[in-house]
């Protein structure tokens, strides 16, 4: 799949390589109107046996490198869990603030509750993530953007035996939904697997050792979602050593254009800026990109 090679091709810039200790990993990638430009922002969050850690990423439109504000969350640190950086993109000064110090977690490095993070351009707030949006107004003092950051996708790496358990949106909506994917890849049946979303089985793969690879479409609140799947390495592969791929993709409305003209790197849609830049002018912003969703699902033993 091109499009999964492109998805591990911008991970590998930013995203620590999981390992078979179980190395929980969630990744969000959004667009924010930052010095004139829509750029690629990454929020990381990662948790060990030790620490969760959670990273702020910004693309440079004057190379291909990124600037990123790394904030370590050790849970005997109180203090730690409420602060403020500032880094500099392309002589952009930008301001992270964040007050986990309330943050409710579940297995996920993510927090579920209770929370903000927000980076902050020219006494703009550009990108705010979490429900205590109001606190963080009233601590930075700055105003919202005239345009939200949007999301563009999310990743993350789940580890489990047979089942595999997570939370996402599945559209650009604020609500999230209950993925489960569960598996039987060993023993005298045949292998098989079902996906469940909210608690209903919406895709079943008999035979999984010749249909380990494939796609279905699959209606969620009457909204088309693409689901695709390569279980190959839970199948030909020693445990733990590599992942099983998953894609939840809403299906757009507007099926007249190119999905590529509306990935996260073609966002400027009739932007005075190059075809070829990820990076396009605030005032040629048009219309959204398209969200997914992408699990990697790690078998352990």
């Amino acid at each position: 799949m091109a499009y999964r090679n492109s998805q591990r091709s911008e991970a590998s810039q930013i995203e620590p390589a999981p390992n078979r200790n179980g190395q929980n990993i969630v990744i969000c990638g959004y667009q924010a109107q930052i010095g004139g430009c829509w750029r690629n922002v990454s929020i990381l969050w990662n948790k060990n046996l030790m620490s969760n850690s959670l990273n702020i990423c910004v693309d440079s439109v004057e190379s291909k490198r990124h600037q990123a504000c790394k904030i370590d969350i050790k849970p005997w640190h109180f203090w730690a869990r409420r602060g403020y950086k500032s880094f500099v993109v392309d002589e952009i000064q930008l301001e992270a603030y964040w007050d986990l110090r309330s943050a409710k977690f579940t297995a996920s490095p993510e927090p579920c509750s209770d929370y903000y993070v927000a980076l902050v351009s020219d006494e703009e707030v550009v990108l705010l993530l979490g429900d205590y949006g109001d606190k963080a107004y009233k601590r930075i003092k700055a105003r919202p953007a005239l345009i939200d950051a949007i999301l563009v996708y999310k990743k993350e790496h789940v580890y489990g035996k047979k089942s595999f358990l997570t939370r996402a949106k599945l559209d650009h909506k604020n609500r999230e939904h209950d993925i489960i994917v569960e598996s039987s890849t060993s023993g005298p049946r045949n292998p098989e697997m079902w996906i469940s979303i909210d608690g209903i089985v919406h895709v079943n793969v008999k035979n999984l050792q010749w249909k380990f690879r494939g796609n279905e479409t699959v209606l969620i609140n009457q909204q088309p979602i693409q689901v695709y799947w390569d279980v190959h390495a839970w199948l030909f592969c020693d445990p733990g050593s590599h992942y099983g791929f998953f894609i939840f993709k809403p299906e757009t409305v507007d099926q007249n254009y190119d999905d590529d003209k509306c990935s996260a790197h073609s966002i400027g849609n009739g932007s005075d800026c190059s075809a070829d830049s990820k990076y396009y002018s605030t005032l040629g912003y048009s219309r959204a990109p398209h969200y997914c969703f992408l699990l990697y699902a790690w078998k352990i033993e």
